[in-house]
């Protein structure tokens, strides 16, 4: 049976995305400085099993393991060579695990890690040809849509956008990262949602969103504060909690029954489509999709 198109899906209930790759690939081993995305190629059957993990955990759609994946962040690891292969591979995996079921398989693409002129030395024109380049790879790879995310700039982010929809035929999701002072929603660069909304809508965003930043909670009111401005639909990804370090690691205080637990109110604010950052695990998501799955009438 044809998969139904995302858009399509969307409209119809709320989707459940995945949570963090990141997390989970620390916990099969990945080391401080080393790549994520290089696993891809060297290691592809513990990406590929997360990837399976997410979807028996109940996620509608799964990111490919390619998040730093551009030209611009490979540079940094000497990899600069192998973006086609890391990038082709990444999608190869999540379709791998996703097999001829109906979830479907994100390109993720994150920021290129430099700060744009004339606050940084990265040129609109490197950032864009960059971007272009990695969406290109990923939706000739099958990637079933684009996923932009965790942005704190607005230039950079309407430059990946535009760039993913130049080069891909696919639906495009953008999300930024927001913190919350005294009840003022903005980027650290200062972006509100009402520029982000506007701004994104103009590059030929399909749906918008948020992600990482703080708890579940918090995201309550981000998306809140998101769908004052847009008629688009709405992501979340919220992170587990806020970080704690203990024995050097990152550990998250945002249980999966904590996260749940706040997912009607997300849903009441707005969120069409609802997944997990920093710290989120496939318990998360299983917890989370039941109660997703209770407010689709299922």
């Amino acid at each position: 049976m044809k998969k139904e198109l995302l858009l399509d899906s969307v409209r119809g209930r709320v989707l459940v995305c995945d949570g963090a790759m990141g997390t989970m690939l620390q916990a099969e081993g990945l080391s401080a400085g080393e790549c994520p995305e290089y696993w891809n190629l060297t290691k592809p059957e513990k990406v590929t099993n997360i990837h399976k993990m997410y979807i028996a955990a109940g996620a509608d759609m799964i990111l490919s393991n390619t998040f730093g994946a551009n030209r611009l962040k490979l540079e940094k690891f000497k990899l600069e060579g192998k973006v086609r292969e890391i990038n082709e591979a990444g999608v190869k995996n999540a379709k791998k695990a996703a097999g001829n079921g109906p979830v479907y398989v994100g390109g993720d693409i994150g920021p290129t890690g430099e700060m744009l002129e004339p606050y940084g030395a990265i040129t609109a024109e490197k950032a864009f040809a960059a971007f272009s380049e990695q969406a290109e790879i990923l939706a000739e790879a099958g990637a079933d849509f684009i996923i932009v995310e965790t942005m704190i700039a607005i230039e950079e982010t309407v430059l990946a956008v535009k760039a993913a929809k130049s080069k891909t035929k696919l639906p495009v999701l953008a999300l930024m990262t927001f913190n919350i002072n005294n009840g003022d929603v903005r980027t650290v660069m200062g972006v509100d949602t009402e520029t982000m909304a506007k701004e994104l809508e103009g590059a030929g965003a399909d749906i918008i969103g948020a992600n990482c930043g703080y708890g579940i909670d918090s995201m309550i009111e981000i998306v809140r504060a998101i769908k004052k401005h847009t008629d688009r639909f709405v992501i979340a990804e919220p992170n587990a909690g806020l970080p704690v370090i203990k024995e050097g690691v990152a550990a998250y205080d945002g249980s999966p029954d904590i996260m749940a637990s706040h997912v009607a109110e997300l849903i009441e604010a707005g969120a069409n489509i609802i997944g997990g950052c920093c710290g989120t695990t496939p318990v998360h998501i299983a917890k989370m999709k039941k109660m997703v799955e209770r407010r689709n009438g299922k």
